[in-house]
């Protein structure tokens, strides 16, 4: 509910500082005093249109802010629905949290909005800044404003559907439909993805076809392209590496009457250091070593000589060793910057050719599940509509009772529930919330055919109407606090006290703020708030006070038009009443 508000420099209003209480709480004053500007600040801190000219004269800004506490959680709404306006939002606690604006305190909730003169205005919730759309989302689940203001959700057709739904307790029943509505549509996609797509994937068919048997031929291994360069410059270097091996293994091996062997002379060496060791055995480290090394270029010598012998003079390899690089280079030119992204690439094709190639039975597949997924829909929607018959039936007389109770005993009112027609194959139209449209329809006065509501004119019968409405869906509706500016419009006195008696009921399940002329409904307020203008400095301003009992006494004599002694009595018996 709305526990504090605060408001400066916003329209005539300098300063205001309002605590309210749970329970009915009533503004009262003269016309003119500023009670609806006290409404359209709290219609603006919800995320109505800012205009520059509600800053009061002088001033750089005007800032409402309002603090609102939760008595406890608050029931879930239903979720937005795709391509229908229907929807509704989700609860407080889930709009906060998918926005990052939790409270310290879970159970408070800070609105405030600043408007500049300049025109510019900035929205915070919780002391962060948010879009208009995000205050406004936030303010339709905090309060709702009857009367002048556009937060009517009687007035919103979208909104029907929701408060029948609470009234006929089906949101289990609703949650379950919507699930299954979200998986036929998913298989719609996906169907008509396949079934859009057929030309192209012909087109891209044969392209991948190519491709894979490109690439298939080709008969790439990983790793392949470097063996072949290694062996292209072995067998393009065949000449030269043949002679160096030649060269190096006779420089070791082979010896000649100008040049030893190095094997050789390493073996005289090593002759002459073992006579040294026979009077010297320190040379013996050294024979041992230079033994090793006779060994190593030995081993050396062989591998040159095998090598040698191994090196092939053979074109007809080069050439084909040549032709297999320059075919794997223009796959990669095609394919890929390595020659292992050219076999991903190919792998990857041969995947998505499958793919095309069974399209056909893909599309026999999903057009079997949407079917079966749509039969499982209809026959929860059909549930559902049947509940909502039942509870629009007794919608519509719970509502005229309260309409006889609020002297338009005449008038009718009725639920219409309409089926969706989007013209979907089998001829019902249907979104997550089931295949109805419903509105509330109502003929004033006897012998008047029914109209929607959200065309009846403003009026007493509209204010008493929305009352009588308010009254039977109060359990349906989530809303903490309910807001009614003037609703004893075109009201009389007697008339006045049903009214008083059934806010008073209201106030029950909810918060309920209602500015009044009528002293017959002021009586039963919880908190009586008198509305004053005040001339401040040259300058008018709006005030606001708490009353005590004796001076609610005093303004419901005013408000009764009778002066003295016997207005003080008449509005003690009021109050008593």
């Amino acid at each position: 509910m709305l526990t504090e508000l605060r408001v400066r420099d916003f329209a005539i209003i300098e300063s205001l500082d309002v605590e309210f209480s749970g329970g009915l709480n009533v503004l009262t004053g003269e016309t003119g005093a500023g009670k609806s500007i006290i409404v359209d600040s709290i219609a603006l801190l919800l995320g109505d249109k800012a205009e520059p000219g509600m800053v009061r004269a002088g001033a750089e800004r005007a800032l409402i802010e309002g603090v609102f506490t939760l008595a406890h959680a608050q029931p879930a709404r239903p979720e937005r629905v795709e391509g229908r306006e229907g929807a509704g939002v989700g609860n407080i606690a889930q709009l906060l949290t998918a926005n990052g604006l939790e409270n310290d305190d879970p159970a408070t909730i800070t609105l405030s909005r600043e408007v500049r003169a300049s025109g510019r205005t900035i929205c915070r919730v919780n002391g962060r800044s948010v879009t208009q759309n995000i205050l406004r989302e936030l303010g339709e689940l905090l309060v709702d404003v009857h009367g002048q203001s556009e937060h009517l959700s009687l007035l919103r057709v979208k909104e029907h559907i929701n408060l029948l739904d609470h009234y006929a307790n089906v949101w289990e029943l609703r949650a379950k439909a919507a699930d299954k509505f979200h998986e036929v549509r998913k298989a719609q996609r996906d169907l008509k993805e396949l079934v859009d797509g057929v030309r192209e994937r012909e087109r891209r068919r044969d392209m991948l076809k190519f491709q894979v048997e490109e690439i298939r031929a080709a008969k790439l291994k990983p790793n392949e392209e470097a063996a072949l360069l290694e062996e292209h410059t072995r067998l393009s270097n065949a000449e030269a590496l043949s002679e160096y091996a030649s060269e190096a293994f006779g420089a070791l091996y082979e010896s000649t009457r100008e040049q030893p062997a190095a094997l050789d002379q390493i073996a005289q060496a090593s002759r002459a250091i073992q006579n040294l060791i026979r009077f010297d055995k320190q040379f013996e480290d050294y024979a041992k070593a230079l033994g090793e090394a006779t060994a190593q270029i030995d081993e050396v010598a062989r591998m040159l000589r095998d090598y040698r012998d191994q090196i092939e003079f053979n074109p007809k390899r080069l050439a084909y060793v040549e032709s297999r690089l320059e075919g794997i280079k223009k796959l990669k030119r095609k394919y890929g910057d390595t020659l292992d992204s050219v076999i991903l690439f190919g792998e990857n094709a041969e995947k998505e050719l499958e793919l095309i190639e069974t399209s056909a039975e893909r599309i026999e597949e999903i057009q079997g599940r949407e079917k079966a997924l749509r039969g499982e829909f209809m026959k929860l929607a059909k549930d559902l509509s049947a509940r909502r018959k039942t509870a629009a039936a007794n919608l519509g007389k719970a509502v005229e009772t309260e309409l006889q109770d609020l002297r338009m005993g005449g008038a009718t009112f009725a639920v219409q529930l309409l089926p969706l027609g989007d013209g979907s194959p089998d001829g019902h139209g249907f979104d997550a919330t089931g295949v109805d449209r419903v509105e509330f329809m109502i003929a004033p006065n006897l012998g008047e055919g029914l109209k929607p509501l959200v065309k009846v004119a403003s009026g007493g019968e509209s204010a008493r109407l929305m009352l009588a409405l308010k009254a039977v869906l109060s359990r349906a509706d989530s809303t903490p606090t309910l807001i009614f500016d003037e609703i004893d419009q075109g009201i009389g006195g007697r008339v006045g006290t049903v009214v008083g008696e059934k806010l008073s009921a209201l106030a029950a399940a909810h918060q309920v703020l209602c500015i009044t002329h009528l002293p017959q409904l002021a009586g039963f307020a919880d908190a009586h708030f008198k509305v004053e203008k005040l001339l401040h400095d040259g300058r008018t301003t709006t005030s606001v006070r708490s009353l005590n009992r004796k001076q609610r006494v005093e303004e419901l004599a005013q408000m009764l038009g009778t002066e003295g002694k016997p207005g003080l009595q008449s509005a003690e018996q009021l109050l008593r009443k």
